[in-house]
């Protein structure tokens, strides 16, 4: 076994025992990693930080359910995750369901493509918090239309039109974006 395992098996039976030390360190371990899928799901990183906080907590009061005979970090993500989609949920009302005909024509369009040296996050963050979780459960994590409506308790077309209408509006903000920077070369 190599170190790091040995180091988070002994990290994670700290935390079993509720030793803070434990939950300092696993937490710090995992900071980045877990912020960095936070930061997908929230509006801002004020929202990010809340949402790994909540996850942090659910995990430390779950390690008990958690099987080390499986990796610890896809455990950690799926918690990520689903703390995230609850907190969607609790603050960030999902519509009941979409016109699926408005948004049909747009299914099939590829998400627009930025420069290398651009950073997709500040746009994926300006997403409706609806569009920005279909849209990150559906291409970042490549959950099906039927996996997401059953996560986020809406239906498939819901979830097809949620991800139609954040592609859109990236296509429309990238766009945008593009125009601008035309505009100052002039």
């Amino acid at each position: 076994m190599p170190n790091n395992e040995i180091h988070l098996k002994f990290i994670l039976e700290g935390c079993r025992q509720g030793n803070r030390n434990s939950q300092r360190k696993l937490y710090e371990h995992f900071y980045g990693y877990g912020m960095s899928l936070c930061l997908r799901y929230a509006k801002n990183r004020e929202e990010a930080v809340e949402i790994l906080n909540d996850a942090f907590l659910k995990t430390f009061s779950n390690l008990d359910k958690y099987d080390p005979a499986f990796a610890f970090k896809p455990w950690l993500r799926r918690i990520l995750i689903h703390t995230a989609i609850d907190y969607h949920r609790a603050y960030h009302k999902f519509p009941p369901h979409s016109d699926l005909e408005s948004a049909a024509e747009l299914a099939n369009d590829e998400v627009p493509l930025l420069s290398e040296d651009e950073d997709a996050m500040p746009l994926v963050q300006a997403l409706p918090p609806a569009y920005r979780v279909v849209f990150n459960l559906f291409v970042m994590e490549e959950c099906s239309h039927y996996e997401i409506a059953e996560m986020l308790g809406i239906s498939v077309s819901t979830s097809r039109s949620n991800l139609a209408r954040a592609k859109e509006k990236l296509r429309g903000m990238v766009l945008k974006k593009s125009l601008r920077a035309v505009y100052k070369k002039i």
